[in-house]
């Protein structure tokens, strides 16, 4: 079995922002020369999530709506996170619904999908140089 790792960096522009990274997996899986296998792709950041969903601007759209909604950024909130002068509690949160990592299988040399299916890194807190971790293993 074989094993191959590297990172993606990037910088943000917005505090809320969803980037589609399918092809920057895409080529990680081609560079690594795994056929059959497994690729973990992990957020890096205690505030962000990868989650795989449809590239459809008004999903996005709605995604951050309703996240949003469920944790308002208001560093006034009543968050107990936000105690010792933190004010991100609301990232916190949207990360633990969005997920932290997907794996998706490898088959033929190329990420086994459904229909509509692309990896996308989503982040809560604040633009600055943002990582993820992807990891290859198989043969």
């Amino acid at each position: 079995m074989k094993s191959f790792r590297t990172e993606l960096a990037f910088e943000l522009e917005k505090r809320q922002e969803f980037i589609n990274i399918t092809a920057h997996v895409e080529a990680a899986v081609e560079e690594s020369g795994i056929i059959e296998g497994l690729c973990l792709v992990n957020a890096m950041h205690i505030t962000s999530s990868v989650f795989i969903e449809n590239d459809e601007p008004g999903l996005h759209e709605d995604y951050s709506n309703w996240l949003s909604h469920l944790a308002p950024h208001q560093p006034e909130q009543p968050y107990q996170y936000s105690r010792p002068g933190e004010d991100n509690a609301d990232a916190h949160l949207k990360r633990q619904v969005m997920g932290r990592e997907v794996v998706v299988a490898i088959t033929n040399g190329m990420l086994d999908f459904g229909t509509w299916e692309q990896i996308f890194y989503g982040e809560f807190d604040e633009s600055r140089s943002k990582r993820v971790l992807i990891k290859i293993i198989g043969d």
